[in-house]
């Protein structure tokens, strides 16, 4: 009888232990892969999860820990900042409209909880935020005319072993030379430098069509086609483009469309299929197979559309990042999980077609 009690109360320690090794495991391990507007509610939860949360080394973890796509920023009609949440419960910032910034700005590019916002008086200086955190950086004046409407791409990739957000900016510019000029902006220099590189062509580049994958910078360009600009060598490359909006899936630079409601994603697999050799069967773009049924009316101008970010008013792809893909029939905007093979109705809204949407991630990233 003796040794039955104690094996009870033996079982009855070990379940309390588990219990509160769960506990430790969850504060320790499972909180740093939420979205931030989940972890403010987690607040509440207790005042030792409060603290944790509000630690910038908390911060670093979760920022190098959650990788989904959040939502979308984007430009009213009014020209204002908003954002499009894919959750509302678990995806948000507390000021969509970045009025925490000096003045007025429009929006110009994004990376990993990050955007880059350029503002419309003086010499509209580019600022650097975490829109939900509300820091932010004020970059000094480049050398070169970047334009209204500049290509820029805000390159930012979190490391476990740096504690401070390090991130470039990279601008193709128009050259004298008729063709394009790169500038890139670095934090940890803390200035602009105009490379050596020229890119001596007629193709004019679409601004809004940038992207960063694995150390090259991508932009669509005018006359299908795109020019590829790598960071560590400073070369630039013209590819062939594949029909679509530009994005990255699994690491690899893709482009994606809609084809008779199928969702068509073609992969960048050899970016030398152009100097090999005659007879080759090597191939530039691999199609995802297989094909992805959509089940979201578009309009019929969709089959052919290459305009992506740039132009999303005839509806087709705006964006893919990951598993996200996000469609548009006009002002109507749908999100496509390709994971789940899921879609959602993401409404009506009132955007400025002429300004471009960047993907969003609600990260925690000090700046």
């Amino acid at each position: 009888m003796d040794r039955g009690k104690k094996l009870t109360n033996f079982y009855g320690n070990k379940n309390s232990k588990i219990y509160m090794d769960l506990k430790d495991i969850v504060r320790e391990n499972a909180l740093c892969y939420l979205p931030a507007k989940s972890l403010f509610r987690c607040f509440g939860v207790c005042r030792d999860w409060k603290h944790l949360i509000s630690t910038p080394f908390f911060a670093h973890n979760q920022s190098n820990s959650f990788h989904s796509v959040s939502g979308f920023f984007y430009q009213s009609q009014a020209g204002v900042p908003s954002f499009m949440s894919l959750d509302p419960v678990a995806y948000g910032v507390p000021d969509p409209s970045l009025k925490f910034l000096p003045e007025p700005v429009d929006i110009r590019s994004s990376c990993n909880g990050l955007l880059c916002c350029q503002g419309r008086t003086g010499y509209k200086a580019y600022y650097i935020c975490n829109p939900v955190t509300k820091q932010w950086k004020k970059l000094p004046k480049p050398d070169a005319d970047h334009g209204s409407d500049p290509a820029v791409v805000l390159i930012f990739e979190p490391s476990l072993l740096n504690f401070t957000a390090d991130y470039k900016l990279v601008c193709a510019f128009p050259s004298e030379l008729d063709g394009y000029e790169f500038e890139i902006y670095s934090s940890e220099k803390r200035s602009w430098i105009i490379s050596r590189e020229i890119c001596l062509s007629e193709r004019k580049l679409m601004p809004k069509s940038g992207i960063h994958v694995n150390g090259t910078v991508y932009w669509q360009t005018m006359g299908f086609g795109i020019t590829a600009f790598d960071l560590n060598s400073e070369r630039f490359q013209l590819l062939d483009s594949a029909v679509g909006t530009l994005g990255m899936r699994n690491g690899k630079l893709c482009s994606a469309y809609v084809h008779a409601q199928n969702l068509v994603v073609n992969m960048l697999s050899n970016t030398h299929s152009n100097t090999m050799q005659m007879n080759s069967h090597a191939k530039m773009w691999e199609e995802m197979q297989p094909k992805i049924h959509v089940d979201i009316s578009l309009p019929a101008s969709s089959n052919n559309n290459a305009s992506g970010r740039y132009g999303y008013g005839h509806g087709g792809v705006v964006f893919i990042g990951g598993d996200v893909v996000l469609l548009s029939n006009g002002n109507k905007f749908y999100s496509y999980d390709m994971k789940k093979r899921a879609s959602k109705d993401l409404g009506e809204l009132d955007i400025d077609t002429k300004a471009g949407i960047v993907g969003y991630l609600n990260s925690l990233v000090e700046l």
